[in-house]
């Protein structure tokens, strides 16, 4: 049968290795392209410098609710998200673009609401705004924005660095945000199906704030320049634990082993994975949105990054024909499986 032919459908692919197949004809034509595909953001050569520009697509129904997320929140997370895979390659962000799809049921309060969240994370993080585009939508409120930023030649880290024994750390802690989301969405139930019935969500500030508000990693990310610590592999971890430590191991060719019980995990979202039956470890692994820094360092760094407040080692890279497994406390070894977020999956 002919190429031609064939109908292969998304869900088979998945959303990166959709990337893969469709970007892969693709080669640089310009001798200023450092890194085009494949990394947190595309690197391009400014003379004395490096710029780094990413972009994210936000879509209602897929990537937000506006039940119950606040069109401030939202415009605050929207901007953070990029900002965070600029400081995934160790660079400082320096400007955006937001370009919006808006549907008729939003108004111009609502837009100047959004707008105030965009507003806070610029001047939280010094960006400025310096353009964008907007549109008419038939199909919900849509959200691009786009980052860049910049770095002295030298200082970029990309996913491809990662060297056998290197250390495997992680910024704060993980699971929170999808735990977070799994509140929202079973209060959402509640609300529709029961008449009167107020959201409890109460006692759960944490989690909530985690989905709805994250923050971009630049504070620990400063503590290790301070201490002179580069890091050989960098990676923001939007799409779960497991799904970035893949990337990260088929970028550098290498393998790893992550210690289950090092994966650093908040007292109130693993109470409320409990609540929900579900294995805290589980909601760390796979479920995304967390904003925290994945990161590899050499092992003579050990002293230095274990001094840092807020830094986890939760273990090492290998050999690539070792695989990427968990080690859990006790049992086999269980191979890393990337279930993370996967807006293309089969319903």
């Amino acid at each position: 049968m002919s190429n031609k032919n064939k109908r292969t459908e998304l869900y088979e692919l998945g959303e990166f290795r959709l990337i893969d197949r469709l970007t892969d004809p693709f080669k640089k034509n310009q001798p200023t392209t450092i890194m085009g595909v494949g990394d947190d953001a595309a690197v391009i050569d400014a003379g004395n410098k490096h710029i780094v520009i990413t972009t994210d697509l936000l879509l209602e129904g897929i990537h937000f609710d506006l039940t119950y997320f606040p069109l401030k929140h939202l415009g605050y997370k929207s901007v953070v998200v990029n900002l965070s895979d600029v400081y995934a390659m160790n660079a400082t962000p320096t400007q955006i673009t937001v370009s919006l799809g808006i549907s008729k049921r939003l108004c111009v309060e609502d837009l100047e609401e959004f707008y105030a969240g965009v507003k806070l994370a610029c001047e939280k993080y010094n960006v400025d705004l310096v353009g964008g585009d907007t549109s008419a939508s038939m199909t919900g409120f849509t959200i691009s924005v786009t980052a860049i930023g910049e770095a002295p030649k030298g200082k970029l880290v990309f996913r491809s660095g990662a060297k056998v024994n290197d250390l495997i750390c992680v910024t704060g802690n993980l699971g929170a945000a999808y735990m977070g989301l799994q509140l929202l969405e079973r209060e959402k139930k509640i609300f529709q199906s029961t008449s009167g019935t107020k959201p409890d969500l109460t006692g759960h500030e944490y989690i909530l704030e985690r989905m709805l508000k994250p923050e971009a990693q630049v504070g620990l990310l400063t503590q290790l320049n301070e201490k002179g610590i580069k890091p050989t592999s960098m990676i923001d971890i939007s799409d779960g634990l497991s799904s970035e430590l893949l990337h990260i191991c088929k970028n550098s060719k290498v393998g790893c082993r992550v210690y289950l019980e090092k994966i650093p995990i908040d007292q109130e979202a693993s109470n409320m994975a409990a609540e929900f039956g579900i294995e805290p470890t589980i909601a760390a692994l796979n479920g995304g949105e967390d904003y925290e820094l994945l990161f590899t360092v050499p092992l003579n760094n050990l002293e230095k990054v274990s001094s840092i407040k807020g830094i986890s080692v939760i273990g090492h890279i290998t050999d690539e024909n070792a695989g990427a497994y968990l080690v859990p406390e006790n049992g086999d070894d269980i191979k890393i499986v990337a279930q993370g977020w996967n807006s293309l999956k089969k319903e």
